[in-house]
């Protein structure tokens, strides 16, 4: 039996990576405009950093980690998501003493063990920026609209950005005990998930997707109406300055995000599909994540990105370019002597910035034709032991099949003004 790839993940063909390479381009240049700069961190860490920073209430630390013990007995999972190993990462190496903020963005993969309908997989891609230091929310405008200048700068401008307040743990306490009560009247009409977060964490109530559960919800308490002047002053300070930013939002009372660290603002981006809406970017205010793993009170934003939802949106909306032509030449040979002259061609072509493929095969001069008009190769150079004499090569416009003799010491700049055409 052939192996295949695992459940849930999937292999990215050439024809697909200019697409991945089309938006990770986009999304560093746009983090490059607001001075985010790329931080790596590892595929896996301690378990012990999602349980304390995430939450041991959310679903993805009770059901959807993927976790093991090593080799030394150590609690060991797979990144479910970005901000707690950056959290980590700000913390181990010593970012408090740096100038505040800290801007940080991330391109990952990450791993869940989820169901793999509606386009889920349990090893997908994140784009993410986090934001170390800045309580302001001048701070929490500015990662919004980084989000929403980024989906409008390839394209997507029927977005919509969903906006709430959380609040903060002390008048969030109210809200709680308030949700719980609404939640027990209605608890026989709870999913049996829901019956278990109505002791640990109602809030999470409101992020089911169960229909029964949902409809239940919506006439629940909302958190914003639960705030505290602080709380309230900065919700509001936000939304002046995301209309300074001409950032268009609406004001969603029961966004509240699946990870226990967020605090104030949170947000959600969505783009429309089919009949329904789907969302493409989620974050928030952490102001608590930083203490909560080991460190010092020191606030934060950020968000993410989901990459395979991104790219089925692009192409669904014809947004994606145009796939790049690789290789653009293609160089024959003919005999054995012309073979270390098609290594010097290439070598120019491709100092030049021209793709460029040579003869491996050793196959004949038609077989090799017929090759580099199904790579899609634009031009193809022949080269053989009568045109090295004469210091010269053919190039063949593989649309056309005309020919022209060329002086070898002029490829170069003959091939760019072809190619630029």
């Amino acid at each position: 039996m052939k192996i295949q790839a695992p459940k849930g993940t999937k292999d990215v063909l050439p024809e697909e990576s200019y697409m991945w390479q089309y938006v990770e381009n986009k999304f560093r240049e746009v983090c490059k405009l607001y001075g985010y700069q790329e931080v790596r961190f590892p595929t896996f860490e301690y378990t012990e950093l999602f349980q304390r920073g995430v939450g041991e209430t959310t679903d993805i630390v009770q059901k959807e980690m993927y976790t093991f013990l090593d080799k030394g007995g150590r609690s060991i999972t797979l990144r479910p998501e970005g901000t707690a190993s950056t959290a980590r990462l700000f913390i181990e190496h010593g970012f408090a003493s740096r100038p505040m903020p800290q801007r940080f963005y991330y391109i990952i993969s990450a791993f869940r063990y989820e169901n793999t309908q509606g386009g889920r997989f349990r090893e997908f891609h994140q784009f993410g920026i986090e934001n170390f230091g800045s309580s302001s929310p001048v701070t929490d405008a500015e990662v919004i609209s980084l989000a929403y200048n980024f989906f409008t700068s390839i394209g997507l401008d029927n977005i919509t950005v969903n906006i709430n307040s959380i609040g903060c743990p002390a008048c969030r306490r109210e809200y709680v005990k308030n949700l719980k009560e609404y939640f027990l009247v209605n608890s026989q009409k709870l999913c049996h998930t829901c019956h278990q977060r109505l002791d640990k964490n109602p809030m999470r109530i409101l992020d089911c997707k169960e229909e029964g559960c949902k409809l239940i919800a919506k006439d629940a308490p909302k958190p914003i109406d639960y705030l505290c002047d602080d709380c309230k002053s900065h919700f509001e300070s936000v939304k002046t300055y995301l209309d300074s930013a001409k950032v268009l939002y609406k004001v969603d009372p029961f966004i509240v995000r699946g990870l226990d660290y967020y605090t104030k603002t949170v947000f959600e981006i969505v783009a429309p599909v089919s009949d329904k809406d789907l969302a493409i970017c989620g974050g928030g205010r952490y102001d608590n994540l930083i203490e909560q793993i080991g460190g010092n009170s020191i606030p934060g934003i950020g968000f993410a990105i989901g990459v395979e939802r991104l790219l089925m949106l692009l192409e669904q909306n014809g947004l994606l370019p145009a796939r790049p032509q690789v290789p653009q030449v293609f160089v024959a040979t003919v005999g054995e002597n012309s073979l270390k002259k098609a290594f010097e061609i290439a070598r120019m072509l491709r100092f030049e910035g021209i793709s460029t493929v040579i003869e491996e095969m050793g196959r004949s001069l038609k077989s090799q034709m017929k090759y580099a008009d199904k790579i899609g190769c634009q031009f193809s150079i022949i080269i053989g032991d009568d045109e090295i004499a004469k210091g010269v090569c053919k190039i063949r416009n593989m649309m056309t099949s005309s020919e022209e003799i060329v002086e070898i010491e002029n490829v170069c700049q003959y091939l760019k003004e072809k190619l630029q055409k």
